[in-house]
C-alpha cells in the first residue's frame, strides 16, 4: 500500500491543453509532462497551440537570440 497517493498538479477550476490528447480539459486529468497550463479559462486552453506558435516566431525573431557571434559561430 503507497504511502502517498499520487495526485496530479492543479485544481478544478483551471484548464489545461492535452498534447497526447489533443484536447481541453478542466483540472489536471493527464500528466504534466502531456500538457499546457493552467489557463483561466476554457478559451484560453483552446488556443494554447495558437499561442505557443505565436511565442515561437516571436522567440524565434528576437533580435537578442540571434546575435553576430551566435551567427559566426554557426558558420
Amino acid at each position: 500500500m503507497p504511502l502517498f497517493k499520487k495526485r496530479a498538479g492543479g485544481k478544478p477550476g483551471e484548464w489545461y491543453y492535452c498534447l497526447e490528447h489533443k484536447k481541453v480539459e478542466e483540472g489536471p486529468q493527464c500528466p504534466a509532462k502531456d500538457r499546457f497550463g493552467p489557463y483561466a479559462s476554457r478559451k484560453e486552453a483552446e488556443q494554447a497551440m495558437e499561442t505557443a506558435r505565436e511565442r515561437n516566431l516571436e522567440w524565434e525573431n528576437d533580435p537578442k537570440w540571434h546575435d553576430s557571434s551566435t551567427r559566426a559561430e554557426d558558420g
